[in-house]
């Protein structure tokens, strides 16, 4: 009888165990992906908005390029896959950040036993998740509207997952980044958004980059967006679209290089940056 009192006292004295920073980041991720998509009118802005402009453009710019057996369309398809990617990092990274800030999410947060760590897996597994559907929505809409053929190759996918890996990780950071800027939560939008639709006009988008200025040319090559476009285009547009780049090479030893600086580079303005109140908290 003794032992069994003994047994219940040690129990009862055991400390609760805390779930690990892992599965509460997973518990974050769920949520967030929960409220992203009950929030019908952005869940239609992001993944209808790229749709429509790949509509749009490959139906007024039709054809092949001279000399090239590429289709306009399949361009605008691999540059807007890169777009779609930015577009749910970045994009709905910083607005989404800015939004909490604003309403005190991120300081009640704050407040609460949740390590600051989970808030930000939480963060990136939503992001994940929307850009993988976005990607898998343009592909589909590619082979089966403008002739996209998806690789054979092994090693062309391969490219494909580092690019998507480095590129989503450093444009999530930098979107976690520039989270700070706006003032509050209604300028947030005009505040990223803006930035982002310049970047996709002079990173080889919606218009080819060898008929931009060079010195826009020079712009776009501090950024990771002209460097995902680029590396998706060498998956999906193989040898005969190397042709069509300003160097005729894609220089995937750049894209890696540039996309993984940004991604230290993202780091480090994150932690640098990062604020947990609004200004008007001080």
């Amino acid at each position: 009888m003794s032992d069994v009192v003994t047994a219940s006292t040690a129990t009862a004295a055991a400390p609760h165990r805390l779930p690990s920073v892992v599965a509460l980041g997973w518990s974050r991720g769920v949520a967030e992906t929960r409220m992203f998509f009950r929030e019908k009118d952005a869940v239609i802005f992001t993944f209808a908005f790229p749709i429509i402009l790949l509509v749009i453009f490959g139906s007024i710019f039709q054809g092949t390029f001279e000399g090239s057996p590429v289709t306009v369309s399949q361009v605008y398809t691999a540059g807007l896959i890169g777009a779609g990617v930015m577009s749910a990092s970045f994009q709905n990274l910083g607005i989404g950040i800015s939004v909490d800030r604003d309403d005190g999410t991120l300081k009640r947060l704050a407040g609460t036993p949740l390590p600051r760590s989970a808030y930000f897996i939480g963060k990136i597994l939503n992001v994940l998740v929307v850009a993988v559907l976005e990607v898998a929505i343009l592909l589909a809409i590619g082979v089966v509207a403008y002739d996209l053929t998806l690789p054979a190759e092994l090693f062309r996918w391969a490219t494909f997952t580092w690019v998507f890996l480095l590129g989503i990780t450093g444009s999530a950071l930098l979107g976690i980044a520039v989270s700070s800027l706006p003032r509050s939560a209604r300028s947030a939008t005009a505040v990223i958004s803006m930035p982002f639709v310049v970047l996709q006009f002079i990173s080889g988008v919606f218009i080819p980059s060898t008929e931009l200025p060079g010195w826009l040319l020079n712009i776009a090559s501090f950024f990771p967006l002209k460097w995902m476009c680029q590396g998706f285009r060498s998956v999906f547009l193989g040898d005969a679209g190397a042709a069509l780049e300003v160097t005729k090479s894609y220089e995937l030893d750049r894209v890696a290089l540039v996309l993984a600086a940004w991604a230290v580079g993202g780091l480090v303005l994150c932690l640098t940056t990062f604020r947990w109140k609004s200004r008007r908290d001080g």
